[in-house]
């Protein structure tokens, strides 16, 4: 039922939450984009909406398995935990069983995730690149001739010699396979040291957070909180959790997407000196208030169905 229910859950989370994930994206490894909003506006003039749904169709199709892992695995470690150490799996956890069992289940997802965070970055991402080299080419085409200013210029522009460059990536599954191929299954797992910091930390704080939000959320007299509780809970863990997982969150993205073009980034360390160097420690925290604000409506989104689809299930069986 908890695999079931998380699956769920995490496909309406993902249905809500998109379009910013990809401003998210773009602020972290785009220097150009000022804010969240010059980052909406130029991402819809030049790409319309669909601009927002990039990569869209891996995470749906893949989110359900991650998500039903995430929860899966807290309630299964949780549950051995309580087993273990209380002699029952019904027994109340104390904090650190839940912070262990949140801990493991961020880890356990990193296996799953990398490959279509990875996919994910790389098409939210290859349309900057692409802009980038066909403004290098432009000024390049421009720029005078050696002859000087006494050369007559051409009375009318030359016909383009061939069309401009189509996307490197046609999809989830042809920009996996092209990174497989082109720089193996390393490349899949690129950020994933990354994405390791990142998920464990964050889904330690997301379940904990959560935890405790209910127990103070439930109204006396009664074992669980209501929808509203539920939903201010969930919302508020996610927030919470995105703000543990923001820095590392930057990196990852940075590394993942450094596979497009010339290769700036030697490593997990080298690209939080190099980042940090460049940019200055606000780097790091890049994106934190969009991360904060698409937490809070899809963890509400996340939790609601959640906890909606496990009740749906356990009165069915019962």
């Amino acid at each position: 039922m908890e695999f079931a229910a998380g699956a769920i859950g995490g496909i309406c989370g993902v249905a809500v939450g998109y379009p910013l994930d990809t401003v998210k994206v773009r602020i972290q490894t785009e220097p150009k984009y000022t804010g969240i909003w010059h980052c909406i506006r130029d991402t819809y003039r030049r790409e319309r909406v669909w601009g927002f749904y990039r990569g869209l169709s891996l995470p749906v199709c893949t989110v359900s398995l991650v998500s039903s892992v995430s929860f899966g695995t807290y309630r299964h470690c949780l549950t051995h935990i309580c087993r273990f150490r209380y002699g029952s799996a019904d027994a109340k956890p104390a904090k650190t069983d839940i912070t262990l069992s949140g801990f493991a289940s961020g880890l356990v997802r990193v296996f799953l995730t990398s490959p279509t965070e990875v996919a994910k970055v790389r098409l939210q991402t290859q349309t900057q690149t692409q802009t980038q080299t066909q403004t290098q080419t432009q000024t390049q085409q421009r720029r005078p001739s050696a002859s000087g200013p006494s050369a007559a210029p051409p009375t009318c522009p030359a016909p383009p010699v061939g069309r401009a460059p189509g996307p490197k990536y046609r999809g989830p599954l042809h920009c996996l396979a092209s990174v497989a191929r082109e720089e193996g299954l390393r490349g899949l797992y690129k950020g994933s040291s990354a994405l390791l910091f990142r998920d464990g930390h964050s889904f330690a704080t997301y379940f904990l957070s959560y935890a405790i939000l209910c127990e103070q959320l439930t109204p006396a007299g009664r074992s669980r909180p209501d929808v509203l509780g539920v939903l201010v809970a969930g919302g508020c863990a996610g927030v919470l959790a995105w703000a543990v997982a923001t820095p590392m969150d930057v990196i990852k993205s940075r590394l993942q997407a450094d596979g497009q073009g010339q290769r700036r980034y030697r490593g997990l360390l080298h690209c939080v000196v190099t980042s940090v160097r460049e940019e200055g420690p606000r780097v790091l925290f890049k994106g934190l208030s969009l991360n904060c604000c698409r937490a809070f409506p899809v963890n509400m989104v996340v939790f609601v169905t959640y906890e909606a689809v496990l009740r749906l299930m356990r009165g069915l069986l019962s």
